[in-house]
């Protein structure tokens, strides 16, 4: 049976028939489809062979670093001298330290400094003559140190209280903290031969000595419990205090009865210079009434130890007639020079009385003074013969001191201080 042909590529002309022309469209898509995927594989298979054709080898790094806990300001040491080319050589080291600065070396050593607190990833990359990379990395811890606040005045008078309270110090990290004040770096109170390191007080508030004038310099030193600590020096300004002088004239007195058998002696102490500036004095012993002559003879004698004054008198007969017992009298006009009013600057009250009596205008008579007396004869009354019912003597000594007295008025004297 003769098939009618339906396409006559001779004369580019299509024939009718049934079902045919769908046939030859259908095998021809297929064809088309076919070498769609032909040539999809060939392109994969293309590829794969350019990826086996790539022989770059990756390096291998290896980082340590030591150590990992440091303070502010410490270096740590970074070591990748064990990282490995794999092949090749490495020729780059690249070191980012996690702190916003970065490094190049062409070994695998090196070092870097932390200034603050924190914790830091340092990322090295490890590049061979291949090109082929790799990373490692460390993690830096950077404990901060305490922030030390101190409170406290810069200037006070002489014997004013200077509180200084560091309590407001904080830990960056939280830790607990402890102080430890030298107040005062010209003294060195533990004797270790460093003066600025002594443990005077360790509490967060101490009060500080200003009972002498002048500049004080101390340090603070705050440490946390990781190890971490800081120092502060502090200065204080102790001003010395202002006061007005007035002399007072002051009169002081002491008297003693006392009885001495013939050869006793008796002694007894006072201390007027404590009162105020010696400008005189007066001391009169006096015996009692002897019956008949002759007088009972007694000696009067001072002794002032610190000036080595020394003076001593015997008694005189009274005068029987009008009842005059036996008496001896020493006086001084001329101990020490009147003081002067005026304005005085000293530490203290205290230490200003204290320079005024033992200034050379109070040269005499301020230190103890030691009175004697002596019963030199108590001999028997003549009318009454060899017995004798009293061998000895009552007596009394009065003495009279007068004293100049400074009286001290503080005056203040603009803002000292702050």
């Amino acid at each position: 049976m003769k098939i009618p042909l339906l396409f006559n590529l001779g004369s580019r002309t299509i024939r009718k028939g049934k079902g045919g022309l769908v046939f030859m469209v259908r095998g021809r898509t297929e064809r088309i489809f076919a070498l769609v995927v032909v040539q999809t594989l060939l392109m994969s298979l293309l590829a794969g062979c350019t990826g086996v054709l790539d022989t770059t080898v990756d390096p291998r790094a290896t980082l340590e670093a030591y150590p990992t806990l440091i303070q502010e300001g410490e270096m740590v040491t970074l070591d990748a001298r064990e990282s490995s080319p794999i092949e090749g050589v490495i020729t780059n080291y690249a070191w980012d330290f996690g702190d916003g600065t970065s490094a190049e070396t062409i070994i695998g050593f090196t070092s870097h400094t932390y200034l603050a607190f924190g914790q830091y990833t340092v990322r090295l990359t490890v590049t061979n003559d291949q090109g082929g990379t790799d990373d490692a990395i460390a993690t830096i811890v950077v404990n901060g140190a305490p922030s030390i606040n101190i409170s406290m005045p810069t200037s006070v008078r002489a014997g004013d209280a200077a509180l200084l309270d560091a309590s407001a110090s904080f830990d960056p990290e939280g830790d607990d903290l402890t102080f430890r004040w030298d107040l005062n770096t010209a003294e060195d109170n533990d004797g270790d031969g460093d003066a600025r390191n002594d443990a005077d007080a360790t509490t967060p508030t101490v009060l500080l000595d200003t009972s002498a004038s002048g500049i004080i310099n101390g340090v603070l030193r705050v440490d946390d419990a990781a190890g971490a600590f800081a120092i502060q020096p502090f200065e204080v300004n102790v001003t010395t205090r202002t006061f007005q002088v007035t002399w007072i004239t002051e009169t002081y007195e002491m008297s003693w009865d006392e009885y001495l058998d013939q050869g006793e002696t008796w002694s007894g102490n006072m201390t007027p210079g404590d009162i105020g500036r010696v400008m005189s004095f007066n001391a009169v012993l006096e015996l009692d009434q002897d019956v008949a002559p002759p007088h009972d003879n007694f000696t009067l004698a001072l002794h002032i130890v610190e000036d080595n004054y020394k003076r001593s008198i015997a008694t005189e007969p009274g005068n029987y007639s009008t009842n005059e017992p036996a008496r001896a009298e020493m006086a001084d006009d001329e101990m020490n020079v009147r003081g002067e009013d005026g304005m005085y600057t000293s530490d203290s009250a205290e230490a200003l009385i204290q320079l005024l009596l033992s200034s050379k205008e109070s040269g005499q008579g301020q230190g103890p003074w030691v009175w004697s007396v002596v019963a030199q004869q108590s001999d028997p009354d003549a009318f009454i013969g060899e017995i004798d019912p009293d061998p000895g003597n009552d007596w009394t000594l009065t003495v009279e001191v007068i004293v100049m007295r400074p009286s001290l008025t503080e005056v203040a004297i603009g803002s000292t201080s702050e």
